[in-house]
């Protein structure tokens, strides 16, 4: 079990290393736009920090479930491995919208 467990850690934080990084690449890529580039890498920066932390609570909350299921550690590990994934990307697809909602509102007020 505690094999399982830290194959769940590593596999749980590495998805949420890997969509931090996608975050920031996306701000880093809308950053490029000589009007709105600070304000898209501090957005990035802002929101990928927010997403790491609340992903980090989530990840440990169910890897703290784990030992619930003892007696079958392999469903336990498939359960909270793909719980986790699902998680992680509807966070990431929330972070990316809010990413895109900032930079469309200070659009829209720079050209009020």
């Amino acid at each position: 079990m505690t094999l399982l467990a830290l194959s769940y850690v590593a596999l749980a934080f590495g998805g949420l290393i890997a969509l931090c990084m996608m975050i920031l690449r996306i701000g880093a890529m809308i950053g490029t736009c000589p009007d709105s580039g600070a304000a898209a890498k501090a957005a990035a920066v802002t929101i990928a920090t927010g997403f790491a932390a609340i992903g980090a609570g989530g990840v440990i909350l169910i890897g703290a479930l784990l030992p619930l299921n003892e007696g079958q550690p392999i469903v336990a590990f498939l359960l909270a491995s793909g719980f986790a994934s699902l998680c992680l990307g509807l966070g990431f697809t929330h972070a990316i919208g809010t990413l895109r909602a900032v930079m469309m509102h200070r659009d829209q007020a720079a050209a009020a």
